[in-house]
């Protein structure tokens, strides 16, 4: 199928728009399964589930003027976030221009977003159970439904707030908090602050924190030293004094592993995430669809290719200064003790079990 692309010349100081007809690329017929993959992050029958996925908001109502497909508009919007590249470079390879790539890839941005509450969701009912089990087969971890963090997309320099973007690095970024469980899923996401806001501050005037804390969870999220301890979210030791209070230590350190691997994984399916060239608001729209994306690649078991790797993302201590809310602190305290005299005070062995909730 041709497509228009408009080419700019100069001629005698004069410039001109020539319209040019070139034809278009049909990655789904011209490439192999692997090359999808490797290109688009997925394979032919996901794309087609993520076109339907998005053809209500995305189709157009008529085919006049070589309109582009929604499949055509999908596939322009997964090679740039598996690719990170400019618009540019990936007008080329599909046959568009510039200006239809940045148009396209924000229409499937916000198209994708829309769809975060129908894929992201803490889990309920019989999934809880399972998210517990797995998690404690991952790092022997007791009544953990996820693992907390926040990670930083580099954007370029905004037009407005420009300071706030700053972050404890001097680089410009959004910082985004995700919840995941051990299947590297996630299950809650919060994006919208500037690379400069703390972690814990995040957390505290997000939705999941309202959520939880009027409605106790039947679990634990981990956290690292950055959060606040609560009944429901648990830190570290920051020293521990004891060999049961090092052995939760040790427990906690491996399942919160969890949440870097998936922030490795997440930034190495869409390197657009290393680095975005627009403002927040649109950074925001495909940081949100990329981690729709994520969650429809993991579910669908769509491979990793080669260059993505299940690698966790560099660890680093916080420097943040630490939260302390007084009377949660106080709770969050009493829990975790409670997590350490039952399960960390005494050698578990095959016939000697204890659930958190349940009696010695």
């Amino acid at each position: 199928m041709a497509g228009i692309v408009h080419r700019y010349h100069r001629v005698g100081g004069r410039g001109y728009r020539q319209r040019v007809y070139v034809e278009r690329a049909q990655p789904l017929e011209q490439y192999t399964t692997e090359e999808l993959y490797a290109r688009f992050r997925f394979g032919n029958a996901d794309i087609k589930y993520i076109a339907d996925l998005v053809r209500p908001k995305l189709q157009r109502r008529t085919r006049r003027s070589h309109s582009l497909s929604v499949e055509e508009q999908v596939l322009i919007g997964l090679r740039f976030n598996a690719s990170g590249t400019f618009y540019q470079v990936v007008g080329d390879n599909m046959g568009v221009d510039k200006s239809t790539v940045s148009d396209v890839v924000k229409a499937v941005s916000i198209a994708l977003a829309s769809l975060v509450n129908q894929f992201v969701s803490l889990p309920k009912d019989v999934q809880i159970a399972q998210t517990k089990h797995k998690f404690f087969l991952l790092g022997n971890m007791p009544n953990t439904i996820g693992v907390i963090d926040c990670t930083h997309v580099h954007i370029q320099a905004p037009h407005e707030r420009d300071r706030e973007y700053i972050n404890r690095k001097g680089r410009r970024s959004i910082n985004i908090q995700l919840v995941g469980d051990a299947d590297l899923i996630i299950t809650n996401c919060d994006v919208k602050w500037p690379g400069s806001v703390h972690d814990a501050r995040i957390l505290r005037e997000s939705a999941l924190y309202r959520e939880l804390q009027t409605n106790r969870p039947d679990g634990i999220i981990l956290g690292d030293s950055a959060y606040p301890l609560l009944p429901w979210l648990m830190t570290p030791f920051l020293a521990a004094t004891t060999p049961a209070q090092a052995r939760f230590n040790t427990a906690h350190c491996k399942t919160r592993c969890a949440i870097e691997r998936l922030n490795g994984v997440l930034k190495r399916r869409f390197a657009c995430l290393n680095y975005l060239r627009v403002e927040p608001q649109g950074a925001c729209n495909i940081i949100l669809a990329c981690i729709v994306l994520h969650n429809i690649a993991t579910r669908r078991n769509v491979p990793l290719c080669d260059d993505v790797y299940d690698a966790p993302e560099p660890v680093e201590e916080p420097d943040q200064p630490l939260v302390v809310c007084q009377n949660q602190g106080l709770t969050g305290r009493i829990v975790r003790d409670a997590i350490v005299r039952h399960y960390f005070d005494r050698l578990i062995s095959d016939d000697c079990f204890f659930e958190i909730n349940g009696d010695e």
